[in-house]
């Protein structure tokens, strides 16, 4: 890695000192369309010469060293008609050539919805900056609504799978989804919604998604106290000024049913509406597992004037989900996942987890000028479980399973603000990109503790004969409320600076602070409180540094330096408030373009060492195995390397290929040299190694077959470890790992759509492979069998 950064940053001093001798000028422009909106993502080039760009969000381009010469200027986008312009250009000259297209914006963007753009070339809001991806020492990814819809997406994991180096991993009782990016798990802390942190608590509705955007790597100098990995940003569906609108109706094995809706519109020349919501009820290839929910996303659009709009929308949630936690381990020795079917449910007939999630925001956009925007945003999230389930299934070596009871009561409320002020500028022949910000968090949690047992039952998994179950719901009063408060603010600034037109470099650094006041009990039955650990603010400052080397138009080479502050959540067995691990992260890659951006080729290198990584304390104050996972515990060094490769490719505008490899390896590389602690050189649990997915969709154009469209996806998660890492002077004279083999999955999908009405099909894991998604050793879920899902909608 260090060879490699200290080659690329050669190549940037050559290319500097060489970009001084020649005398070059810049063609920019502006392209416009018919009712004078920006025209976004269409491709400009110099005719019978290789330079190419794409105009960006406000519709702006620019070409940079551009010789001296006559050049025919040419715009071109699938569907629009093509305009040229002649341009002579002197030795060191400046032009600026703008376009008026002949199409108005909803034609333009039912075009860029249809053929879609190189990744290098998309703007992210999730990036705050308004540049291309190319531009960036970072590496990300977006998942945009044609591949959603096409996929059929039911969860947001259908959806991340085709995210790269990114996999699903579960929590208990699978109530949530929980991901993995370079060996870390991307919590609650990582996960975002139109740009603000979310609770993820209940698996999100995919139906108001407009795009999934994944920024990989750190993002603590954009985001604040996130872990490493990477982030994940869902943009909903925005308000349109032309009416239309979709209904439709998605079914399927085991009982699927969801009827939809989304509708968008004007209210006037400046108010804008979209309502889109959904109705899913289903059971499950799982006993006695069953889900019912609904969801509403209303959002109103106001422009203000030419140059501010608002944005306000919210939306709620309420899921009824059955816990599982699947078929578990059996404690022999060594441990291994129980030999039982799919489908056997080891749970009560009557446990449920009951949650709700509203959110409510309001953005504001002002736009000073073509060079500086203002852009901030304010939200509400009130978030609420009602859980009583048997959990931790681990059986003994004879098969009884003493099934132990749990009741979550709880209430969390999220309040968040930032803004953000982007600027365009120059200093001498240095070019800026300057982002300036700020955003506060205030994070207040109520737990409810219950007098219920903590044991139900025994069962025995082998032999249901063994025991009668009981079936009765055994009374929980609440003894105990708990109220933890969190307090968050950050201070950030960015500069990007076009050094030469083919070297960027990218510095910043942010202020965080983390407020952690003590925990706040009362205990209801003698109605008397108390105070646990102590107060704590945490401070860091979060520096970040990268270089980006364009050799051409088609390909960069970026190195990239980062440190994060990533506040720990829970405490350590004596209550006290954890204190944070600081995050050194090393990024270097490669963004390629061929065959004029038809085929995107990035691959990235990293190593991350998290300096102090917590973890589920093993044991509690009083020496006992610890069940309670909000006790951690702070286990040393580890290390986190690994490479990933990224390919895209659209030969033609209705064929779309996506493919992707990633290789990861996280080790402990420093422990302490005391009993308890893990094993120096052991790589973590839950982290495979090798991942890889790919995806093909294609739209038929003949008359024949016009509207037919067919794809296939496969995803692999390669080998891994369940269980515990072992510890030094551990009991077990055996490994507490468990190994769980990797496995692919293969999607078939076809469509037909005529006019207003369209019909998609997906047959999935047509292998019926089985496999294991695995939560430590005891909450093991075996992956869906093939299953038929179908949609029939209709469009206006």
């Amino acid at each position: 890695m260090r060879s490699l950064i200290y080659s690329l940053l050669a190549i940037f001093i050559f290319s500097t000192a060489n970009a001084q001798q020649t005398a070059t000028g810049e063609i920019n422009g502006k392209l416009l369309t018919q009712d004078g909106k920006p025209a976004a993502y269409v491709t400009i080039f110099l005719k019978d010469t290789r330079l190419k760009t794409i105009s960006g969000e406000d519709g702006s381009y620019a070409f940079q060293q551009v010789p001296a010469g006559n050049y025919i200027l040419i715009t071109s986008f699938v569907g629009l008609e093509s305009q040229s312009r002649p341009v002579v250009m002197a030795a060191g000259e400046n032009k600026t050539v703008d376009f008026n297209l002949k199409e108005n914006a909803v034609e333009l963007q039912e075009v860029i919805v249809a053929t879609g753009k190189s990744v290098n070339e998309r703007n992210t809001s999730i990036g705050k900056m308004p540049v291309a991806i190319r531009e960036l020492p970072q590496s990300a990814a977006i998942v945009g609504e044609a591949l959603i819809r096409d996929q059929q997406a039911q969860r947001l994991s259908d959806v991340i799978k085709n995210v790269n180096g990114v996999y699903l991993g579960t929590t208990r009782g699978s109530t949530q989804e929980t991901f993995f990016a370079r060996g870390y798990n991307l919590g609650a802390y990582n996960m975002f919604k139109n740009g603000a942190r979310v609770n993820t608590g209940v698996m999100p509705e995919m139906s108001s998604l407009e795009k999934v955007e994944v920024l990989k790597g750190s993002a603590a100098i954009l985001y604040g106290n996130v872990a490493p990995g990477g982030i994940v940003n869902m943009v909903t569906k925005r308000p349109k000024f032309n009416f239309g609108g979709e209904v439709s109706l998605r079914a399927g094995s085991f009982g699927l049913v969801k009827p939809s809706f989304d509708v968008y519109g004007p209210l006037s020349s400046s108010v804008a509406y979209r309502v889109n919501g959904t109705y899913e009820t289903t059971n499950s290839y799982r006993d006695n597992v069953s889900s019912a929910r609904y969801y509403v996303n209303p959002s109103l659009l106001f422009k203000l004037s030419g140059k501010t709009e608002l944005t306000v929308q919210g939306d709620y949630l309420y899921s009824n989900f059955t816990p599982d936690f699947g078929i578990g381990s059996v404690l022999t020795e060594p441990n291994q996942l129980a030999d039982l079917p799919r489908n056997a449910f080891l749970g009560t007939p009557w446990q449920y987890n009951k949650a709700q999630q509203a959110t409510a925001s309001v953005n504001l956009r002002h736009k000073f000028n073509d060079a500086w925007t203002l852009n901030s945003n304010v939200s509400y999230q009130q978030f609420n479980r009602d859980y009583y389930s048997i959990e931790r299934v681990q059986i003994q070596t004879n098969g009884d399973f003493y099934r132990p009871l749990n009741k979550i009561l709880s209430e969390e409320n999220y309040y968040t603000a930032q803004v953000d002020v982007t600027g365009k500028f120059n200093t001498g022949r240095l070019k800026h990109v300057l982002l300036a910000g700020a955003d506060a968090e205030r994070y207040l949690t109520s737990t409810y503790g219950f007098t219920n047992p903590t044991v139900y039952d025994t069962i025995n998994v082998f032999d249901a004969a063994k025991y009668v179950p009981r079936t009765d719901i055994p009374a929980a009063d609440r003894k105990t409320l708990i109220k933890t408060p969190i307090n968050r603010v950050g201070f950030y600034v960015q500069d990007l600076v076009a050094i030469t037109p083919k070297l960027n470099l990218l510095a910043g650094v942010r202020w965080s602070m983390q407020e952690s006041p003590a925990n706040t009990t009362s205990y209801l039955l003698y109605n008397d409180s108390t105070t646990k650990g102590t107060y704590k603010a945490d401070r860091a400052f979060s520096p970040r540094l990268g270089l980006v080397y364009k050799p051409t138009n088609s390909t960069s080479l970026f190195v990239s330096y980062a440190s994060s502050f990533s506040p720990n959540t829970g405490t350590d067995i004596y209550f006290n408030a954890l204190s944070p691990s600081i995050i050194d992260q090393y990024e270097a890659g490669i963004k390629n373009e061929f065959f004029n951006g038809a085929l995107t080729a990035n691959l990235t290198l990293y190593y991350i060492r998290n300096n102090n990584l917590a973890q589920t304390a093993q044991f509690d104050s009083s020496g006992n195995v610890n069940s309670n996972t909000n006790l951690k515990e702070l286990v040393g060094q580890t290390g986190s390397k690994g490479i990933e490769l990224d390919l895209a490719y659209n030969p033609a505008p209705n064929l779309n290929i996506v493919a992707g490899y990633s290789y990861n390896d996280m080790r402990y590389v420093k422990t302490p040299d005391s009993k308890g602690s893990y094993i120096e050189g052991e790589r973590l649990v839950s982290t495979p190694q090798h991942t890889a997915n790919g995806s093909i969709f294609y739209t038929f154009n003949t008359l024949a077959l016009k509207g037919f469209k067919i794809g296939a996806a496969v995803f692999y998660t390669g080998k891994r470890f369940a269980g515990w890492n072992n510890t030094v002077g551990q009991t077990q004279t055996y490994s507490r790992l468990i190994p769980v083999s990797g496995f692919t999955t293969v999607d078939l999908t076809a469509g037909y759509t005529y006019k207003h009405i369209s019909v998609l099909a997906k047959l999935s894991n047509i292998t019926n492979t089985l496999n294991y998604y695995v939560h430590e050793n005891y909450s093991v879920n075996p992956i869906a069998p093939r299953q038929v899902i179908a949609t029939v909608s209709y469009r206006f």
